[in-house]
């Protein structure tokens, strides 16, 4: 739902169906960030996600960067998982998840995403929260063709609270997610073509609201935020999953002190222990969500 101002969009979940939006635009790089405020109370199972997908358009080999809000039961926080696909790669999972300093169903903060040929920057507030550079070992894994952005709220009972353990309860519906201040700074594409159109990259940024200076890259503050945002909120991390992989994959840059916080959080994911629920892989069903589209 679409709010009188135009500035704001309000997307829900019940036992009928989820809801979300889509861009009218496919980007190829670009700023693109929203100030959500999520649901309260109890909201185990809910997803909220807010992404970049070409899934529609290359079914078998899509490109994707998420932030996925994953709810919980009463008293306990909602978490923040981060994940990059590239050339459909969906079989090597790169997620992260994080805690935060706030609750976010009591105000609207911001969460965007900065995408260029070479790099993706997770922000927080402003705070820069993930790096992810483009290397020679991801190969052909760093998402590199156009993208929508996209919203979505649904139901992921079976694995986004504690790996499934507590469910989505609609006796708490509708379950609201309500999205504004949205920016979609980027280079269009011609959606038939695919060719990019990169006219609209000289619109100054300060017009939409961007801080130009937290752009690009990081600076040494930048960084000093980004690592005691990690060191006080990471809470897994695909690159020390030993459950899931029996080497990281070869684009991680190992921290000996993250490895260490990470082993002592769970040793059973992080040492060498056996598998447990933590970081599962998980598609997404966007079953109960595609009929309820509206596009911005």
């Amino acid at each position: 739902m679409t709010l009188k101002d135009g500035k704001t969009v309000h997307i829900s979940l019940d036992k009928r169906t989820g809801s979300g939006f889509v861009s009218q635009d496919l980007y190829l790089h670009g700023f693109f960030s929203a100030s959500i405020k999520l649901p309260a109370d109890y909201t185990a199972g809910v997803v909220v996600a807010f992404y970049m997908s070409n899934g529609d358009i290359f079914e078998r080999n899509h490109d994707e960067l998420d932030f996925e809000f994953l709810g919980n039961i009463r008293g306990k926080d909602w978490r923040i998982q981060t994940n990059i696909y590239g050339n459909g790669s969906t079989s090597v999972g790169r997620e992260e998840r994080y805690g935060l300093w706030f609750d976010p169903s009591e105000d609207f903060h911001q969460y965007s995403i900065l995408w260029t040929e070479n790099q993706i920057i997770f922000y927080i507030d402003n705070i820069p929260i993930r790096e992810i550079q483009r290397s020679e070992a991801m190969g052909g894994d760093f998402p590199s063709k156009p993208m929508s952005l996209y919203a979505t709220i649904w139901d992921g009972s079976n694995w986004a609270t504690n790996g499934g353990k507590y469910k989505l309860n609609y006796k708490y519906a509708p379950y609201v997610a309500k999205f504004s201040d949205l920016i979609l700074h980027g280079c269009t594409v011609d959606p038939i073509e695919l060719s990019p159109n990169c006219d609209n990259t000289n619109n100054d940024l300060d017009i939409l609201g961007v801080d130009k200076s937290i752009l690009g890259t990081l600076s040494s503050d930048q960084r000093t935020e980004m690592m005691n945002f990690r060191k006080k909120y990471m809470m897994y991390s695909y690159c020390y999953d030993h459950t899931r992989y029996s080497s990281p994959p070869t684009e991680c840059i190992l921290d000996r002190h993250e490895a260490e916080r990470l082993r002592r959080f769970d040793p059973v994911t992080f040492g060498r222990g056996q598998p447990s629920h933590r970081g599962k892989r998980h598609r997404r069903n966007r079953s109960s969500w595609t009929e309820s589209m509206i596009t911005i």
